[in-house]
């Protein structure tokens, strides 16, 4: 029977041949979304929720966040960009899987971390390009990670009440006065005294992770974990 699967598998990539995402060269039996040169050309940021990092500096004097990580970094012109834009815009969702089961087997080493989570809760996005879009790219990530971490992913917490980004360009202050409001919290009280670790894909200025964490740590108790996909390096 194995042998037969292996057999039918690869009539399928003959027919239908599955390419790397980072290079388009044809995967071959073993490999999945990545051949193995893209794999290990991935710049993992090797951060962990143990060790100061860039990320944590990135929220200070700004958010009350416990500990902040992320899994790669983010270049333009780069494997990871390829990898997150056929995530959010080529209907490719099963990369938010792969990315999401990798990382949540590191961040699961770390056992004092990896047993204090109690929900992971995605970035949401505006029902209206959620419909558009017919999943939220970082639920996909966010779940294998709660699955690795042995807690509960919880998207009903966090609403976003405009179809809008995150002006990323302003200042923070202006920033901050045009999307106080950006998110409201909804069935807050399951997360009371909870530790939380807040999901989004790409880190760049911090803007969206400042205005959801400022949201979520209203919640009375509430100690928060920040970590994502991908990094933009500070420079």
């Amino acid at each position: 029977m194995y042998r037969l699967t292996n057999i039918l598998n690869d009539i399928s990539t003959i027919l239908l041949p599955r390419v790397c995402f980072g290079c388009n060269a044809h995967l071959s039996r073993g490999e999945e979304h990545l051949c193995t040169v893209c794999r290990n050309d991935l710049p993992l940021t090797d951060y962990s929720f143990n060790v100061e990092n860039p990320i944590d500096r990135i929220f200070y004097g700004r958010i009350d966040v416990k500990k902040a990580s992320s899994f790669l970094y983010f270049r333009e012109n780069s494997i990871v960009q390829e990898l997150i834009h056929h995530l959010k815009y080529r209907n490719q969702p099963q990369i938010g899987d792969f990315l999401g089961d990798w990382y949540g087997q590191i961040v699961r080493k770390d056992a004092a971390f990896s047993n204090s989570i109690d929900f992971v809760v995605p970035v949401p996005l505006h029902r209206k390009k959620l419909n558009s879009r017919g999943y939220n790219q970082v639920s996909r990530f966010a779940e294998k990670i709660a699955f690795h971490l042995d807690a509960e992913l919880i998207e009903d917490v966090l609403k976003k009440t405009a179809n809008t980004r995150t002006q990323t360009k302003k200042g923070r202050i202006g920033r901050w006065q045009g999307d106080s409001a950006l998110f409201v919290l909804k069935n807050a009280s399951k997360l009371q005294n909870k530790n939380v670790l807040l999901v989004d894909d790409v880190i760049t200025t911090g803007a969206t992770m400042e205005i959801c964490a400022e949201t979520l740590l209203q919640i009375p108790g509430l100690t928060l974990y920040i970590t994502s996909m991908a990094v933009v390096p500070l420079t």
